[in-house]
This record gives C-alpha cells, sequence and structure tokens, in this order.
C-alpha cells in the first residue's frame, strides 16, 4: 500500500486561559482539537464536516502551519513539518496551500488580481521568472474560468463566486499537491456553491491534487469527497467512505446530522426519524469525561462517563463484513438506516474512487437545487470567451465600474 501523502497523528492544539497583567498565570485551555488523526492519500479529496466550533478551521490552519500544534505530528511524505520554521518550511509551503472561507475578506482590496495571483511568485522566485510571471497569472485565470483581462481589477469589481475562483487560483500558482480548503463555498449563493465545486473536481484531475475539504454542508461535502471524517468537540468520532458514512452511519452524532439534511421528496420526508439532540454543544474549556458527546447521547451509559471510546471498528463489527466496518469512536456504536428506502449495500458502498467520482450521486445536485456542469453547459466559460473579443454575452449585463456580471454570480 502506498504511503499517504499527509498523515496527522495525535494532532492537539489548547489555547491558554490566563488571568492577572503583570503575572499571568494559566488557569485552564480552549481545547480546540484534542486528538486528531487522519491520513491523506494522493489525489483523494478528505472531507472535514461537524458543527460549527468543533475544530474543523483550526486543524486546517494547523496543517499550513498558520497555527503550531501543542502536541502532535503532521507528517508530510514522511516528514514531520508541525516543528519546521525558515527556509525549510517555506520549501513545504509550496505544497501544501490553503483556500479561505471568506472570499470577500481574505483578497487584498489594495491590490490588483494580477499582484494578489502573482505575490507566491515573489516568494518564491525559483518557480516563475519576473518576466513570465504575468502570463502564468493570465494563464491561471483562464484556468479557473476567468478572463485573463481581468488581471488588473481590483477584488471590490467582482462577485462573490468570482473573487473565490480568484482565491482558487492564487492556491495553483505554485503547483501544490495538496490544497486545504476550509468552506470555501459557504459564503456563496446556492447555484456559485456548484460551480465553484465542480471546478474543483475538474483542477483535481486536471493537476492530480489532494485536497482537505472542510465543511458543514453534509451534501456537498459528499459530491466532493473519496472519504469523510465527523468531528465533535475537537475530535474525530467517525471515519469512513463516502458510503460507509452517508448510508451507513454508526455514530449517534453522525446518525443525528445526517436526520438534519433537507430531503427533497416529501414521502421520505415524512418517514424519517428525526434526531433531535438534547442540550448544547459542551464548552471547550470544560470537556466532559469519557465520551465527549455522552452529554447530548440518547445511548450514554455509565461505561461512556469512565471511558474513552477509541477511533477503531467497534467491537461488534470486527468479525462482520460489509460498509458498517469502518471506525467509528462509540462503545455501543449500531448501524442504523438514517434516510427510509436505503437498505444497507443500496448505493454501492464498495465503489472505487474512479468509479465514484463518474457514478457517485448523479443526481445529487439536483435533489438539492444545484447545477451539475454539465446541466449549466459551462455557462461562466461560455460568457467569459464570448466576451474576449470585446462583445458581451447575450445573457450578461453591464455593472457598476464596467464590471460584467453573470446573472446567477451577481455580488453578495
Amino acid at each position: 500500500m502506498a504511503e499517504p501523502i499527509l498523515e496527522v497523528r495525535g494532532l492537539v492544539k489548547h489555547y491558554p486561559l490566563t488571568q492577572g497583567i503583570l503575572f499571568k498565570k494559566q488557569i485552564g485551555a480552549v481545547k480546540a482539537v484534542d486528538g486528531v488523526d487522519f491520513a491523506l492519500d494522493r489525489a483523494e479529496t478528505l472531507g472535514i464536516v461537524g458543527e460549527s466550533g468543533c475544530g474543523k478551521s483550526t486543524v486546517a490552519k494547523m496543517l499550513v502551519n498558520l497555527e503550531r500544534p501543542t502536541a502532535g505530528e503532521i507528517r508530510y511524505k514522511g516528514e514531520d513539518i508541525s516543528r519546521l520554521s525558515g527556509r525549510a518550511l517555506r520549501a513545504v509551503r509550496r505544497n501544501i496551500q490553503m483556500v479561505f472561507q471568506d472570499p470577500y475578506t481574505s483578497l487584498n482590496p489594495r491590490m490588483t488580481v494580477g499582484d494578489i495571483i502573482g505575490e507566491p511568485y515573489e516568494i518564491h522566485p525559483e518557480v516563475a521568472p519576473k518576466g513570465d510571471r504575468r502570463r502564468r497569472v493570465q494563464d491561471l485565470l483562464d484556468v479557473v474560468g476567468l478572463n485573463p483581462e481581468y488581471i488588473n481589477r481590483y477584488p471590490h469589481q467582482f462577485s462573490g463566486g468570482q473573487r473565490q475562483r480568484i482565491g482558487i487560483a492564487r492556491g495553483l500558482a505554485l503547483r501544490p499537491e495538496i490544497i486545504v480548503a476550509d468552506e470555501p463555498v459557504s459564503a456563496l449563493d446556492v447555484s456559485v456553491q456548484a460551480q465553484v465545486i465542480n471546478l474543483m473536481d475538474r483542477l483535481q484531475k486536471e493537476f492530480e491534487l489532494s485536497y482537505v475539504f472542510i465543511a458543514h454542508d453534509l451534501s456537498i461535502v459528499r459530491h466532493i469527497s473519496d472519504r469523510v471524517g465527523v468531528m465533535y468537540l475537537g475530535r474525530i468520532v467517525e471515519t469512513g467512505t463516502d458510503a460507509e458514512i452517508y448510508d451507513h452511519p454508526t455514530h449517534p452524532y453522525t446518525q443525528a446530522l445526517l436526520s438534519a439534511v433537507p430531503l427533497p421528496d416529501p414521502d421520505a420526508r415524512e418517514q424519517r426519524e428525526r434526531i433531535i439532540l438534547v442540550g448544547d454543544v459542551p464548552s471547550p474549556t470544560n470537556v466532559p469525561s469519557g465520551c465527549r458527546f455522552r452529554t447530548r447521547c440518547w445511548k450514554a451509559r455509565e461505561r461512556c462517563a469512565l471511558e474513552v471510546p477509541e477511533l477503531a471498528v467497534p467491537e461488534e463489527f470486527r468479525l462482520a463484513t460489509g460498509p458498517a466496518v469502518h471506525d467509528s469512536a462509540c462503545h455501543f456504536a449500531e448501524e442504523k438506516v438514517v434516510v427510509p428506502g436505503q437498505e444497507p449495500g443500496e448505493r454501492g458502498a464498495d465503489r472505487g474512487a474512479g468509479a465514484r467520482r463518474e457514478g457517485r450521486d448523479e443526481g445529487l445536485f439536483r435533489e438539492e437545487g444545484l447545477f451539475r456542469e454539465e446541466a449549466q453547459g459551462g455557462e461562466e466559460e461560455q460568457d467569459r470567451r464570448a466576451g474576449q473579443g470585446g462583445e458581451e454575452a447575450g445573457d450578461r449585463r453591464e455593472g457598476p465600474g464596467g464590471v460584467s456580471r453573470e446573472d446567477g454570480d451577481g455580488p453578495g
């Protein structure tokens, strides 16, 4: 079996709580991430889902060394990069880039698009000679579906979807092997989300990228991910392939999340059992003993308060076969059909990555009211190419400041 391109072991990030002004004393810690393990293979997408505040974004920042781990290892091609600095860290960062959540604040409003996308070349001049940088930036704009002539425009002259494309182009500038996408579509309209997701899917095939894709929209995560990890209060509580997690969940928290996903079929909606969790998420400064989910779990027993469940195949499934056999951090894990009408094995749990990419959930975006790339007919790309000759396409209009805007991708 090939070695993972990225491996995380026992990752911990605690933020100290102190009191006092002159003589500070630590009185506790915010346990944002408290023991996360996962691996990422080449050209694979790992989706990470969970409630707001569960530590997803903190994990993303540690992967690109924007935050230093309190403990644990982040191994890139077998080398621990969590303690690197200086030139060694700069060399690694060439291969691990990030796409940020907010396309409005992640782009410098005083820099042109050309300067924003070309800035990585200033930090890594060996990647592109000065005389070749403008052409490379224009090539990147073309790759992400924007007009290369927009190179001298400013971020405020673009819509939200276009700004996120600029952020993706910046992430691709150094030809990285891994892209960490921290909720890259959460601030966008639904139809624009589909355009950006399909773009990322196409770029992955074209450049053989590996993605760590963080989101709280379960439908989008399933569409793009090969494997999924579910986080709760700083830890991953269940992990497996997309079919294992969505069709055969064994952890109560995963089942509760899936029961809240909107269903387009009214009959299925009426038959589905909604799992209503009682109480609030505990504070990361005062984490419950044993299982962290026990304070909201309908299966909680005395053992749950005494023992921390291990993220592994549950004991009752170890002699079994099938999609329910995957890692789950629960003492009393059991498979539960969350969506009615889906029997175990119905959706092809043992699909390969290639087959999954071609045939997985063909109706997913249609069911959610989104657009697939084929259904759109490459609308934005057609408009862009039509506008290169100085003529605007029929379904585009001129916005303030002379900016072309598409009907489905207006300023947010």
